[in-house]
């Protein structure tokens, strides 16, 4: 992943399947500068996920421009909530504040696993 370390990489990549495996939805994050404006960006990648969309869920963060969208899809939205997105981002933003990035993605990812995971 473009600006992590390998083996912040391999954190991340950790947290996704741990996200996935107990939610059942699938997971991606996307971390660099969005191609448009941010929103468009972030379901253009979600849209590329094509028939798994509707069971996805993607973050996208661009540290430079100081961004955060969280997309889900139509499956995942049922047991993510717009509100429950927009606290997990917040919190995701205050460590990304702190310099703290890798937990910031971290703790997101576990979040929203764990949200979708309760609402099962």
């Amino acid at each position: 992943m473009k600006g992590l370390t390998a083996a912040q990489g391999d954190d991340v990549r950790k947290a996704l399947h741990t996200a996935e495996r107990r939610s059942g939805l699938r997971f991606g994050v996307f971390l660099g500068e969005p191609v448009g404006g941010r929103r468009h960006f972030a379901e253009r990648l979600h849209a590329a996920l094509g028939s798994e969309a509707g069971d996805a869920v993607v973050v996208f963060v661009d540290p430079a421009g100081r961004a955060i969208e969280i997309v889900t899809g139509e499956n995942a939205r049922r047991r993510l909530s717009d509100s429950a997105c927009r606290l997990t981002a917040m919190s995701m933003a205050t460590a990304f504040s702190a310099g703290d990035l890798i937990g910031g993605l971290l703790y997101g990812i576990g979040a929203l696993g764990e949200q979708a995971t309760a609402r099962r």
